[in-house]
C-alpha cells in the first residue's frame, strides 16, 4: 500500500497578535506551520487589542500616536518578519477594530490551523494563559495552536522531534489524526499516550479500584482509542510511533511528557456551564502547565 508525502490539505494558517512578546512567538510559530503545509499565513490585529501589552514589534513606537497608527505599524512589522523569515510565503495581513475572540473565530472558522500566543490578547499578565485564549479554546471548531514553553528558536532542528498526542477515548479520533498529520509534516517521532485516571468508587468507609463498576467501560475505550491508532498506523505507514498507557492522572502525565515534545495534542473536552462552554479538566491544564506548544483540537 502506497501513502502520500504529505497528505495534509493545503489552506490557511491564521495567527493573532496584539503587538505582545508572546504575539512575537506566535507569529514566529505560525510562519512555520504555514510554511510546513505551503499555506497561505493571514496576520490579524486590531488595535482595541494592545491596550496594555508592550509593543514587541516596535519597541521604539511613541506611544502616544493614535491607536490605529500604532496598530498598523504592528501589522506592517509582523509582515515584515514573516517576509524576512520565510521568503516567497504567502502573506494576508487583516486590520480590524473588532473583538479578538468572535473575529478569530469567525476568520479561523475554515482554517486549517490557528496560532496564538499564551498570553496578552486582553488576558492578565498574572495568568498562564490569556482569557481569549481560554474563551478561544472554548469555542473553536477548528484546531487551535497555543504558544508554550520554549522559544520558538527550540522548535526547529534543535528541538525534540517527536509529537505528542494524548489519547482517552474514540472519541479523540481527529486529534490522532492531527497528530499522525503533523508528524508528517515535521518528519517527526509520534508517541501516543493513552492517558485514563484509575475509575475509583466509594464502598463504605473505604475507596476501592471501580474493579466492577468502571473496568468494562474503560476497557471499551482503550480498545476503540487502540483500534483508531492501528488504523491510523497502517495509513501513515512512514510515521515512527511508540504507544504508552497511563493510569496516573491524565492531566500530569500529559504535562510529564511534554517535556520531552516539539509539540502535543489534545482533543477539546467542552461541556455546558452556566457561563457558556466549560473546558476539562485535563484540556484546562495542559494549556496552563504543559511545556511545548499545545495544539487543541475540537471533539464535535
Amino acid at each position: 500500500m502506497t501513502h502520500p508525502a504529505n497528505p495534509v490539505r493545503n489552506g490557511r494558517v491564521v495567527v493573532g497578535l496584539d503587538g505582545s512578546d508572546s504575539a512575537r512567538a506566535a507569529l514566529d510559530l505560525a510562519i512555520a506551520e504555514a510554511r510546513r503545509r505551503a499555506a497561505t499565513l493571514e496576520i490579524v490585529h486590531a488595535w482595541p487589542w494592545a491596550r496594555t501589552d508592550p509593543l514587541a514589534f516596535d519597541p521604539d513606537s511613541e506611544p502616544r500616536r493614535p491607536p490605529v497608527e500604532i496598530a498598523r505599524t504592528v501589522l506592517r512589522l509582523a509582515v515584515a518578519r514573516a517576509q524576512e523569515r520565510e521568503p516567497g510565503l504567502r502573506i494576508v495581513p487583516t486590520l480590524t477594530a473588532e473583538d479578538a475572540v468572535p473575529e478569530l473565530l469567525r476568520i479561523g472558522a475554515d482554517a486549517a490551523l490557528t496560532v496564538i500566543g499564551s498570553r496578552g490578547l486582553g488576558g492578565f499578565t498574572g495568568l498562564l494563559l490569556g482569557s481569549v485564549g481560554l474563551r478561544l479554546a472554548a469555542h473553536t471548531r477548528r484546531p487551535l495552536l497555543v504558544v508554550r514553553g520554549r522559544p520558538p528558536a527550540a522548535y526547529g532542528p534543535e528541538g525534540h522531534g517527536k509529537v505528542l498526542v494524548g489519547l482517552e477515548s474514540g472519541a479523540d479520533g481527529a486529534a490522532a489524526r492531527f497528530a499522525f498529520e503533523e508528524a508528517v509534516r515535521r518528519r517527526a517521532r509520534l508517541r501516543v499516550l493513552y492517558a485514563w485516571a484509575r475509575p475509583r468508587v466509594f464502598t463504605g468507609d473505604h475507596t476501592l479500584p471501580a474493579r466492577e463498576v468502571g473496568a468494562l467501560r474503560a476497557e471499551r475505550e482503550q480498545t476503540v482509542a487502540y483500534g483508531v491508532v492501528s488504523a491510523l498506523r497502517e495509513e501513515f505507514g512512514q510515521v515512527r510511533v511508540r504507544e504508552h498507557t497511563s493510569t496516573s492522572a491524565p492531566a500530569q502525565a500529559l504535562v510529564e511528557a511534554s517535556r520531552a515534545a516539539d509539540v502535543l495534542v489534545v482533543a477539546v473536552q467542552r461541556r455546558p456551564a452556566r457561563l457558556g462552554m466549560q473546558l476539562g479538566p485535563v484540556t484546562h491544564a495542559v494549556l496552563h502547565h504543559a511545556h511545548c506548544p499545545v495544539v487543541l483540537v475540537p471533539v464535535e
